[in-house]
């Protein structure tokens, strides 16, 4: 796995500077005229504008990247083939592979994991940190869940549950559970004393591929597999009382491989941001399930993960490269950086002035 560690500055145009690999390049800017596709709720725009407006450097990847997340405002960090979870305000994480391993980072130690945790005997799919960073619960398709003891490296619990393919984990704030997706179509809200099933949502049609909890941990939201406009959606759920569906969000015509909420700074309404195998990244109302922005990346192939990188910008990550490495900062919502393939800085300063309607 190769890790990136990339600096991201509000002012632009910026270099991003990367730390903790094992290949960088040399940052190019360039005049060109350059062709970019977005959808307002006034309906479809192209411009075609000429702008110093992209940085373009050599792969810090060269395979896929399938995830990404932000350490804080300034750093993130994006992996192959795996799985990362930040401490918050820490400069520590934690990835998992294929390798049957998870291991602690730190980026201000050296260069070789700080601790390792080997318990499962499958790739290890999931995995999230405590809030208060003390424990560690890790996923596989091995069917199991594992607790773990960060400070000492020591499995704690140990739970396992029949055809539970752990897609994602996802730790409720201030809460003893833990919330998780898996290929058997099912979401399980985990109690953490003893590791023990505490609810089971209702099964979905389609494999339920990540989950994310809201900051005040009364909400989650979940999305699905799909094709052609069949399944594809996120739902949002009641973490609280019902624990029933609130919401769903349809309009991507393939696979949803990632949902957040929106820090409520982005916009004047509570949002979340959707991207797809579709090349889409979409902006929902999050009461009305109203699609306020759609953020078409052509050519880009699967959009994999998604992670906010502060209150005006997101981080998305993608199976391919852009054909022409050309990205241009645009009005409302832009893309503002590419690496390999393919790391995306979205710039949403603007969002929060997007006409409130819906867009098909």
């Amino acid at each position: 796995m190769l890790l990136l560690r990339c600096h991201l500055k509000r002012a632009l145009p910026q270099k991003v500077s990367c730390r903790f690999c094992a290949v960088m390049g040399k940052l190019q800017s360039k005049f060109k005229h350059s062709t970019y596709k977005y959808s307002r709720p006034d309906g479809f725009i192209e411009e075609k504008i000429q702008t110093k407006a992209f940085q373009e450097y050599s792969p810090a990847h060269v395979d896929t990247v399938s995830v990404v997340a932000a350490l804080n405002s300034d750093l993130c960090v994006s992996g192959g083939k795996d799985k990362i979870a930040c401490i918050y305000k820490s400069s520590q994480f934690f990835s998992a592979s294929r390798d049957k391993m998870v291991m602690m980072w730190d980026l201000q130690s050296s260069s070789q994991p700080r601790q390792q945790f080997s318990g499962h005997t499958m790739v290890v799919t999931g995995l999230t940190v405590s809030p208060d960073s003390s424990q560690l619960c890790t996923g596989s398709r091995d069917n199991t869940l594992l607790l773990w003891d960060v400070g000492t490296g020591q499995c704690a619990e140990r739970a396992s549950v029949s055809r539970n393919l752990v897609t994602h984990l996802c730790w409720v704030p201030r809460e003893p559970y833990i919330l998780q997706t898996s290929e058997d179509k099912t979401i399980r809200l985990w109690d953490r004393r003893g590791l023990q099933v505490a609810h089971t949502f209702p099964t979905q049609q389609h494999i339920q591929t990540y989950c994310e909890v809201s900051e005040d941990g009364h909400k989650c939201v979940s999305c699905s597999s799909g094709f052609e406009g069949e399944g594809c959606e996120a739902t949002l759920w009641d973490l609280r009382q019902t624990r029933s569906r609130i919401c769903e969000y349809r309009g991507h015509f393939q696979t949803v491989a990632s949902c957040i909420f929106l820090p409520r700074a982005l916009a004047s309404m509570p949002a979340i941001a959707t991207s797809s195998h579709d090349c889409k990244v979409k902006i929902w109302n999050q009461d009305t399930g109203a699609c306020l922005f759609t953020l078409s990346l052509d050519g880009s192939g699967p959009l994999t993960s998604l992670a906010v990188a502060d209150t005006i910008s997101l981080l998305c990550t993608s199976y391919q490269l852009f054909g022409s490495k050309e990205i241009l900062l645009t009005k409302g919502l832009g893309v503002v950086g590419v690496s390999g393939k393919v790391l995306l800085l979205l710039l949403l300063s603007r969002f929060s002035r997007v006409p409130l309607c819906a867009t098909p």
